[in-house]
């Protein structure tokens, strides 16, 4: 088990086949940094253009299709003390009506205060003068090379991941992703400072970011959908177009994984499901939406289920 310090020189805007950046092994720990959704990275440098330029792709050893990759994320650092977001709500979001009510999109800044763990505007309204939000990073884009040999843009997503922009993927998650060819191919990139479900203004808090993630193989182990767990739930993601095959490939991936690893039968898992579940909308800016299906761990256990 091996600690990696990488720093990116190259950057992807699809994920999918690449040279690998660093080959590394399960058990392995990576810290390494991010650009913001433009390319910009912590010193305000442009490195790569938009969209979503990744970091990786990283070649997990003994990855093979028909493996899951489990990725934890142990850490995530602001690494400048400045992000942006757009002004004004997406017009996919709002009744079409009001759409050409709305001001003009324009970029704004914010302030991250690493040391008070705070983010707040830089030139707030008079009604949001006071307002100051915790500190919260997330992972925006984030997956495994696709099926087929795809190579597909991280504007969007798939079940290799992608662009789920998904606010529970933060410090202390572990991520699980199907491997679709050799080595995996991990990407990251897109960290946001903050974000509210669906990324509605087209954006969350957008800057650069040093990350620290560990990496794991469970071999033979076929998923069919992004999986996630924390101390709190265990979560699947679906993304499609319209939200409600989102809503259905991330149910379906649920019902599987309380099928195989929790004892339920489809009968137990439909009782289970239809008084504990959780849907959370992810994202509904980009080609694909996502939503999360999520089941507290307390429901679990109320339920006697162990994995």
């Amino acid at each position: 088990m091996a600690e990696h310090r990488f720093q990116p020189t190259r950057f992807y805007n699809t994920l999918g086949p690449a040279e690998p950046a660093l080959a590394i092994a399960p058990g392995d720990t990576v810290i390494t940094d991010t650009l913001d959704a433009r390319g910009v990275d912590a010193t305000g440098a442009a490195l790569a253009t938009r969209p979503n330029p990744m970091t990786g792709p990283f070649f997990v050893e003994g990855a093979e299709p028909g493996d899951t990759l489990r990725v934890t994320i142990e850490r995530m650092t602001p690494s400048r003390d400045r992000g942006w977001t757009f002004s004004v709500l997406a017009p996919n979001v709002l009744d079409p009506e009001r759409v050409a009510q709305m001001p003009e999109r324009e970029r704004v800044e914010w302030i991250i205060d690493r040391e008070a763990g705070t983010v707040r505007l830089e030139k707030p309204s008079e009604r949001l003068r006071d307002w100051v939000l915790p500190l919260a990073p997330m992972i925006g884009c984030c997956g495994v090379a696709p099926a087929l040999g795809q190579a597909i843009s991280t504007a969007t997503s798939g079940p290799h991941g992608g662009n789920m922009d998904y606010r529970g993927i933060r410090a202390g998650t572990t991520m699980s992703f199907p491997v679709f060819r050799p080595g995996a191919l991990f990407f990251l990139g897109d960290c946001h400072a903050s974000q509210g479900d669906g990324e509605i203004v087209g954006t969350g808090i957008e800057t650069s970011f040093e990350v620290a993630f560990r990496v794991a193989l469970d071999k033979g182990r076929t998923i069919g959908w992004p999986r996630g767990e924390d101390d709190e739930c265990i979560f699947t993601v679906g993304n499609a177009r319209p939200l409600d095959q989102a809503l259905q490939h991330a149910t379906t991936e649920m019902l599987d994984w309380l099928s195989r690893d929790y004892g339920m039968d489809a009968v137990a898992a439909s009782h289970f499901l239809g008084q504990t579940v959780r849907y959370d909308v992810a994202n509904v800016f980009n080609p694909a939406y996502s939503v999360a299906c999520r089941i507290a761990r307390q429901d679990l256990a109320r339920a006697g289920a162990k994995a």
